[in-house]
């Protein structure tokens, strides 16, 4: 018999994925509204599931964040099979602590100055909607596996969303599940 479905256990899930996953795909907007998707390399999570990433200064994803801070991350990590994607607000963050402490010795190639180089800066990501799918933890709501996990951020809190599925095989209407996850909530943009 497998566990019901929680607020706890769908976070637990997401950042198991998360720290299995060493790449992600970041997924930004352009100037028109396009969905501009590039392979990038994240930090583990923090507590709240938010994530960090290192960039150039001088990036299109960076303009795109600067003009739009939604965004959506995109993990999969195929041994389970499972995935994440997380909606979100990003901010780009030059701080030289934060710098020094989410660095590896591999960006050199492409920081040589190192983590206060001019160039290096960080991308902070507050999840705002996560959705997730995992088979070998039986996350998968009924009809078994048609539709993911879905978890909102209502403020200080997550709630897991349900959406229904109507006899024609269309979105219904969505209810919430409070749950007591904490997290700081990030303002969705433009």
């Amino acid at each position: 018999m497998t566990e019901p479905l929680s607020v706890a256990l769908l976070q637990e899930a997401a950042r198991a994925i998360i720290q299995r996953t060493r790449y992600c795909f970041l997924v930004t907007l352009d100037e028109a509204g396009r969905p501009n998707a590039r392979l990038m390399q994240h930090f583990e999570p923090e507590d709240d599931l938010t994530l960090w990433l290192g960039t150039s200064a001088a990036s299109r994803k960076v303009a795109h964040i600067l003009a739009d801070d939604r965004v959506l991350i995109a993990d999969e990590d195929p041994d389970d099979p499972a995935y994440v994607t997380m909606l979100g607000a990003a901010r780009i963050v030059r701080d030289p602590v934060l710098q020094r402490q989410y660095w590896v010795a591999e960006y050199l190639e492409s920081f040589p100055a190192g983590p206060e180089s001019e160039d290096y800066v960080l991308i902070r990501i507050t999840p705002l909607r996560i959705e997730l799918m995992s088979y070998a933890r039986h996350i998968t709501p009924s009809p078994y596996g048609l539709r993911p996990a879905v978890l909102v951020r209502a403020g200080d809190s997550w709630e897991i969303e349900e959406v229904k599925m109507a006899k024609d095989g269309k979105k219904g209407k969505k209810d919430k599940k409070k749950g007591k996850g904490k997290g700081k909530g990030g303002k969705q943009g433009k």
